[in-house]
């Protein structure tokens, strides 16, 4: 089963859940917001993805950080700016079968098949 990890106020998050849906793929939600982020599951999405690719940096959570907060990145400041500050996350990020995949291009939906 895949896990989806998002916010459920966000647009593509909820595409996402909705193309699962109709394509009959179990899931299950889990909501960065509700239910946290923890350091070991953001280490394990930087290590795997590169905290380039998990941090979004054109969020708007990104935007009201402190210039200090966003100097001197590396993956070690990454992971605790990501679990101080879940809505940093690209969304979704997507877990099954030992993969990670984030976003909801063409692509992901393309891999999609092999992660149920």
């Amino acid at each position: 089963m895949l896990t989806v990890y998002g916010i459920k106020t966000c647009d593509t998050v909820t595409k996402t859940l909705k193309w699962l849906d109709a394509e009959g793929i179990a899931y299950r939600f889990f909501d960065l917001r509700a239910d946290g982020l923890t350091a070991e599951i953001a280490q394990r999405w930087v290590d795997a993805l590169g905290w380039e690719s998990v941090l979004n940096r054109r969020s708007t959570t990104w935007r009201e950080l402190p210039d200090t907060d966003k100097e001197a990145l590396d993956a070690a400041k990454a992971v605790r700016l990501l679990v101080s500050y879940p809505t940093l996350v690209k969304r979704p990020m997507i877990e099954g079968n030992g993969r990670i995949l984030n976003g909801f291009s063409d692509a992901v939906r393309a891999k999609l098949a092999g992660l149920t």
